[in-house]
């Protein structure tokens, strides 16, 4: 196999060589010339030969750029996700509860998803009428009261079932360990979150 992909590539090459010599042969250039357009032959192939071979990952480099200039994530194949760190230092993704869009901070150090109670409401979120939990927060503690979504989607990435903090005042939407905990994979590498289901 790989003896044929050497002998499929020299074949590539002997015919740009055919291709170059017959266009310069055509012109009669003078030498200086003839060496200045091979040069520009071989740069203009090699560029061709490389974006080509590399596509796959130039396809990934323009997402990632596309990911820096609008702090959107990259969904790459399947259940993985590179979220990019935004401007505040924090990681920032749209999810959907219930089908509702939600901006939420990911957060490891929350125990639990946190929504406030408008979000709630719009998510159809079914709401304990006790709110006598307490929760330690980096603002102090607050009460909150429980919920359930049904689900709860990152991308592909879906739970069912998951429950949920409601705060009464803070519409900061939390995206916590609970949720964090059920991911295959999840992981800080350089300035990217990657989750993966």
């Amino acid at each position: 196999m790989v003896t044929n992909d050497l002998q499929l590539g020299g074949l590539y090459l002997l015919m740009a060589v055919m291709l170059v010599a017959g266009a310069l042969i055509g012109r009669r250039a003078p030498l200086a010339k003839g060496i200045t357009s091979v040069l520009a032959f071989l740069v203009i192939f090699g560029a061709g030969f490389i974006v080509f071979s590399f596509r796959d990952d130039l396809n990934y480099v323009a997402q990632r750029l596309e990911a820096e200039a609008t702090g959107k994530p990259v969904q790459l194949a399947g259940d993985v996700i590179r979220v990019p760190l935004a401007v505040d230092g924090h990681f920032w993704i749209q999810a959907e509860v219930n089908g509702v869009p939600v901006d939420f901070l990911i957060d490891s150090g929350a125990t639990m998803t946190t929504v406030g109670r408008k979000t709630a409401a719009l998510a159809g979120l079914p709401i304990s009428d006790q709110r006598n939990q307490l929760v330690r927060t980096g603002n102090g503690l607050i009460r909150v009261a429980s919920g359930r979504a049904d689900t709860v989607s990152v991308g592909d990435i879906e739970r069912r079932n998951v429950r949920m903090f409601i705060a009464d005042g803070d519409e900061l939407n939390v995206l916590g360990m609970n949720y964090l905990t059920s991911l295959t994979r999840w992981s800080v590498e350089g300035r990217w979150l990657v989750l993966e289901g």
